[in-house]
């Protein structure tokens, strides 16, 4: 992803929107695999205000609930950590966590573009289920999982899956060959080889876990939809994907 999702606009543009009305908002559609998202840019700079993303809703409501943020920030309001916020949705609160700028890459990307750097604060605003349990909850609705990942916590495990989910290797990447190719197959299988076509006999079935303890740096390549595949030349080369 990292930058994918930028709309074609210049700082100039987003600049506009900004001094206009207090910020710029992205809007993110969602894909076969990760959820739909929205973020602000502008709050950080025209008001010292951490900026906001939001994730699982509709396009409309997230824009809508950045908009509502924005405006009680206008008139002084400051969110933070740990506090339930009332009044963005009605009948249920809300929350807000603070976002590992590892994540940035990934998500705000047009922030990093527009500040041209990642180190601005951005808060992440966290909705619950239909019971009011939170995401962290244990009696969180499990079907919801996978609408809001949670940017403050796992950074050294984006993926949305579980961590013990069974994924395929080789034989190769388990003696230590580097992995090359990825594939995130349309029914949501995920594949790592160190070769393009690796033979039958020598794939093997682990958990996703182990993957990631093996190459830490496979979760620059976590937000594959279903169908894409990624490469590289070597492990030292980036990742490339379509």
């Amino acid at each position: 992803m990292s930058g994918d999702h930028c709309p074609p606009l210049t700082r100039e543009s987003i600049q506009e929107k900004i001094d206009q009305h207090g910020c710029f908002i992205v809007q993110v559609p969602a894909d076969n695999y990760l959820p739909a998202f929205a973020y602000t840019i502008g709050l950080h700079q025209r008001f010292n205000h951490a900026e906001i993303i939001c994730f699982g809703l509709s396009l409309e409501l997230m824009a809508s609930l950045l908009n509502d943020a924005c405006d009680q920030i206008k008139n002084g309001a400051s969110f933070t950590t740990s506090i339930l916020y009332k009044g963005f949705l009605e009948d249920y609160p809300v929350q807000f966590l603070l976002v590992d700028p590892a994540y940035y890459p990934y998500y705000p990307a047009a922030g990093c573009y527009f500040y041209k750097h990642a180190s601005f604060p951005s808060l992440q605003l966290v909705w619950p289920d239909k019971q009011s349990h939170f995401p962290w909850e244990p009696d969180f609705n499990s079907d919801w999982h996978r609408k809001q990942p949670l940017l403050d916590r796992d950074a050294d495990f984006m993926f949305q899956e579980e961590k013990n989910v069974a994924v395929f290797t080789t034989r190769q990447v388990l003696e230590g060959k580097p992995i090359l190719y990825a594939y995130h197959d349309e029914d949501g299988d995920w594949q790592f080889h160190s070769e393009d076509e690796p033979l039958e006999e020598d794939i093997k079935l682990v958990a996703l876990s182990a993957i990631v303890e093996i190459d830490p740096g496979i979760v620059a390549i976590h937000h594959l939809s279903y169908g894409q595949r990624a490469w590289r030349p070597s492990a030292a080369d980036k990742w490339e994907w379509e």
